[in-house]
């Protein structure tokens, strides 16, 4: 029993000094999402680029709630009231068009600056919503890296041949009650969103593929589910951060 028990202690240290032997988040990426990135408006135009009618939900899986909520927008009592943010919020944010700036704040912390309305998106690798953490337009966004490619020995490789591709995993909750259509459709702020970012390349030129999966039982019959794609800029040419607007 004694030897048993040196065993497992023996195992349980090992794992620490794996665990603590971890390059951080930022050393650890399997790719890079740094630098300046202009939307691609491929699909939605109608819906992206200038703000659809009142009621317009086509498409948008919402429930009867949802879609109430919707006919009752109203753009001057959102600007009276303060609220002219509210399409600028993480649900919807991404779907804008404009230009992203991606930086690591430090070892541990992405951030993500968005020109639309001037916001701020800070992805948190290794942490977990604080209990206390107010809601915010753009939440709280734990992060994780998920890799792609060659594993630990598959086919006979070493364990030590890095992947290939990966891609990066974000939640986010705690957030302000929002808008994730600019016309008013709306998420509440029990709404998670997850999102995959990923990055590809097609004749020289990068690519940055962000899927959004928003989750609202309160407004949505499912969850809403979009992809975007953004083009990699070599300099911060046209970054021109505005404020938000309603309507």
């Amino acid at each position: 029993m004694k030897d048993a028990t040196l065993r497992i202690l023996c195992v349980i240290c090992s794992l620490g000094v794996v665990l603590h032997a971890q390059p951080p988040p930022r050393a650890a990426a399997p790719i890079d999402l740094t630098g300046y990135w202009v939307s691609l408006v491929t699909d939605d135009w109608r819906w992206r680029v200038v703000t659809p009618p009142k009621g317009d939900v086509l498409y948008l899986p919402v429930n009867a709630e949802g879609r109430r909520v919707a006919n009752e927008w109203d753009p001057a009592r959102d600007q009276a009231a303060g609220e002219q943010c509210r399409a600028y919020g993480a649900g919807g944010l991404m779907h804008l068009p404009g230009r992203l700036h991606i930086s690591w704040q430090d070892d541990r912390t992405l951030v993500v600056e968005v020109d639309a309305g001037t916001q701020t998106r800070v992805l948190h690798f290794g942490a977990t919503a604080p209990a206390t953490e107010p809601p915010s337009w753009q939440g709280y966004s734990v992060a994780q890296w998920e890799n792609d490619g060659a594993g630990g020995g598959r086919r006979g490789r070493p364990a030590s041949v890095k992947p290939i591709h990966g891609s990066l995993k974000t939640v986010t909750t705690r957030l302000r009650p929002g808008y994730f259509r600019r016309n008013g459709v709306p998420y509440s702020e029990n709404a998670v969103l997850t999102e995959y970012w990923t990055t590809l390349a097609d004749e020289g030129v990068e690519y940055l593929v962000v899927t959004n999966i928003l989750d609202d039982p309160r407004y949505l019959a499912q969850p809403y589910v979009r992809s975007v794609q953004f083009k990699k800029q070599a300099d911060s040419k046209g970054w021109r951060p505005t404020p938000c607007q309603a309507g």
